[in-house]
């Protein structure tokens, strides 16, 4: 098990490296020195990848939470990195049908003569 002052003591190698959690969660501290949350996984017999968030900003207790949460997913026999996929979609869709909604309302207050006017 990982501690914060172990994360915060992780230094850059001349290579890539994973520091790891426990359930498959780890950081991966690259030779830059930037370090980012994972979580390897296995669905439906191929190993996956979850991408959890880039240390500091997301903590060790965040990360944990995150990791909990996705294997709730795959105990309903659910891929995370597809719910997660099809989550970005949904709000891309939904932000742009509300653009789409607010700039043909702003047309119909802005076009007095127009016919779909309410």
């Amino acid at each position: 098990m990982l501690t914060d002052l172990a994360l915060r003591g992780a230094k850059p190698t001349a290579k890539s490296y994973k520091l790891s959690d426990s359930g498959g969660l780890y950081l991966l501290i690259t030779a830059k020195g930037q370090r980012y949350w994972r979580f390897d996984y296995r669905f439906m017999g191929k190993r996956k990848t979850l991408a959890l968030g880039v240390y500091p900003s997301v903590s060790l207790a965040d990360a944990r939470l995150k990791r909990n949460d996705a294997k709730k997913l795959l105990a309903d026999n659910k891929d995370p990195s597809e719910k997660r996929r099809i989550d970005k979609l949904t709000a891309h869709i939904s932000a742009e049908n509300t653009e789409f909604a607010t700039s043909h309302s702003l047309v119909f207050v802005l076009l007095p003569g127009c016919a779909f006017r309410k």
